[in-house]
């Protein structure tokens, strides 16, 4: 971390955080915290904004139209189209169990997937599901490395 990195409510803040613009802030919440286990570093709701961590994952929230207006193009849902945001985190069950519990679709189903990483292949369990905007988010669990074939 460089020497001068930001410190706010006793975390460090991410060298690169994205910030979502999302429709409506309290049902983003809904998704990010209560079903993906994020918790709040900061908020400002009056503003229609939310900074998130898991796990030293950092995403921030703005509900759009209720800030400064950094739309460079048409937003249609759903928005983020051609990218998908990989959230490491130690286990995967704890945030499958939670949309489960709610019906929350899947975008795709978990796997395991050997990657090559250098000289080894590098294993995680994955799955892809989309938040109320249509953002797809992956989340994966680090499974070890092995030999690379």
């Amino acid at each position: 971390m460089p020497s001068d990195s930001i410190t706010a409510s006793g975390f460090t803040i991410a060298c690169l955080v994205p910030e979502l613009l999302v429709t409506d802030i309290r049902v983003s919440l809904h998704f990010w915290r209560d079903l993906c286990g994020f918790s709040i570093a900061f908020e400002r709701l009056h503003e229609g904004f939310a900074y998130l961590d898991l796990e030293g994952a950092q995403i921030m929230l703005e509900e759009r139209g209720r800030n400064r207006n950094w739309i460079t193009g048409p937003l249609d849902v759903p928005f983020g189209r051609g990218i998908n945001f990989q959230i490491a985190v130690r286990r995967v069950d704890p945030v499958l169990m939670a949309l489960a519990a709610c019906n929350w679709p899947l975008f795709m189903e978990p796997e395991e997937k050997w990657y090559k990483t250098g000289d080894v292949e590098t294993g995680v369990r994955q799955f892809l599901v989309k938040d109320p905007d249509g953002y797809l988010i992956r989340f994966s669990q680090r499974r070890g490395t092995r030999s690379a074939a």
